[in-house]
């Protein structure tokens, strides 16, 4: 087996063996295997090592053998301890996402602190044939049936090629000890369930059904790519992006078929499950969003608008912003300077001039509330923001980010579209004020 890594090693990691990296290690048979084959061949790396505190001295005594194991193979080794039951009951999920952000957001926290560009895992073919069938239970694209990457850009996974019959045998020749975590015995769990229940039920019906797998799943990877080819050459016609927002014309998407699947590889990155209801806005009415736990989606007469949902404190949440003295520059929810000129000058939709005198009360800056309406700019009589909003065809969300500038319960400038007539400069103005968008 280790002429065999070594060879895949210099094929297909080449950059291991030019760069420090770090190997994550539990103890149990894969890592430990893992961390000889890396040391035999004489690579660069570290050890990290966590203990989740969970089985009370066997927790401890799983960090103190892999700290023997980097001390007999010479290599540095760190470790974290972890309150994990804490981490579960603060943030009410279960052990195993507990576990898996805990360690990944340490591993991070430690390859920046080191300038560490990669971490290598143990996870070999039965892994990978194990998350194979955990995502084909749950229902899944073929991304999810895809397997376990192999690389990602901070993550390399060697052993993949290997099955844990072979890892197993090389750590018996090798004489290796190794920690046993009796949690993986459980059956409770679903991996462990597919582990020792229904992988052994395959393999009994054909001897190599681990091999036919990976033949499969190598066919599926490269499916895989040819689809993601195709739907990046989609996007880039459909999706048209608007600074925040990323339009798509419904009577394309209609053209489709079959229309759910496209719906789904177009939209499942962002987060959305409900696909029923992600088709259904296509004959929606107006207005009709659906929502996952980073993006919102929302039908829009001929579009689709998907904008990513910020989370609860960001700037521009708050829907109305007063000002008790006219100040030089408004600094939220917008940039605006504010000066007094003696005559108008340059204009644009960034510029607005007003009366100053016609200003006689407190500024404010707000969203649109029902009944608002102001006289534009140009016009006889006054007119619903709604109205004006609809006649501008501005879309849902450019409504929602629309903001008014206030007199008090006057509207003297929809931001960057039309100011009121009932503030404009005449000939009979002493003082003018002059408005800029600066941002």
């Amino acid at each position: 087996m280790l002429n065999q890594f070594k060879e895949h090693i210099a094929v297909n990691f080449p950059e291991l063996l030019e760069n420090h990296f770090l190997v994550a290690c539990s103890g149990g048979v894969d890592s430990v295997v893992l961390a000889h084959l890396c040391a035999l061949n004489k690579m660069d790396f570290s050890i990290a090592h966590c203990n989740f505190q969970l089985r009370g001295s066997e927790s401890n005594m799983d960090a103190f053998f892999v700290e023997d194991l980097a001390r007999k193979i010479g290599k540095k080794i760190y470790i974290k301890d972890f309150d994990t039951i804490s981490y579960i009951n603060k943030n009410k999920v279960s052990l195993q996402m507990a576990a898996r952000e805990l360690r990944y957001r340490w591993f991070e926290e430690l390859m920046k602190i080191n300038k560490i560009k990669t971490l290598v895992t143990a996870h070999q073919a039965d892994d990978n044939l194990e998350t194979f069938i955990i995502n084909l239970s749950r229902g899944t694209g073929i991304k999810g049936l895809t397997g376990i990457p192999v690389k990602t850009s901070s993550i390399s996974r060697p052993l993949l090629n290997f099955s844990r019959a072979q890892i197993m045998q090389y750590a018996e020749i090798k004489n290796l000890s190794w920690r046993e975590d009796k949690s993986n015995l459980e059956t409770k769990y679903l991996r462990n369930k597919i582990r020792y229940g229904v992988i052994p039920k395959l393999k009994e019906l054909h001897p190599g059904f681990l091999g036919n797998f990976e033949a499969t799943l190598s066919n599926l990877q490269g499916s895989t790519a040819l689809l993601k080819n195709y739907l990046s050459e989609l996007k880039q016609n459909l999706f048209q992006q608007q600074e925040e927002i990323i339009k798509i014309p419904i009577n394309s998407l209609s053209k489709l078929e079959p229309i759910k699947v496209y719906m789904y590889e177009l939209f499942h990155e962002y987060g959305f499950k409900e696909w029923n209801d992600v088709v259904g806005l296509l004959s929606a009415l107006s207005g009709k969003e659906v929502r996952s736990s980073t993006h919102r989606l929302i039908k829009d007469r001929e579009y689709l608008l998907l904008q990513p949902i910020h989370p609860s404190g960001v700037e521009g949440l708050v829907d109305k912003f007063v000002y008790h003295t006219i100040p030089d520059t408004i600094t939220v929810p917008l940039r605006i300077k504010i000066e007094e000129v003696k005559a108008m000058g340059e204009t644009s939709n960034k510029i607005l001039y007003v009366d100053k005198e016609t200003l006689n009360h407190k500024l404010s800056i707000k969203k649109r509330e029902k009944g608002d309406y102001f006289y534009p700019f140009g016009m006889s009589g006054k007119k619903k923001v709604s109205k004006f909003y609809k006649d501008e065809k501005l879309d849902l969300i450019s409504k929602e980010k629309q903001w008014l500038l206030c007199s008090g319960d006057a509207i003297v400038w929809v931001i960057g579209r039309r100011g009121d007539d009932r503030f404009k400069v005449t000939p009979t103005t002493k003082y003018i004020l002059k408005f800029t968008i600066t941002e």
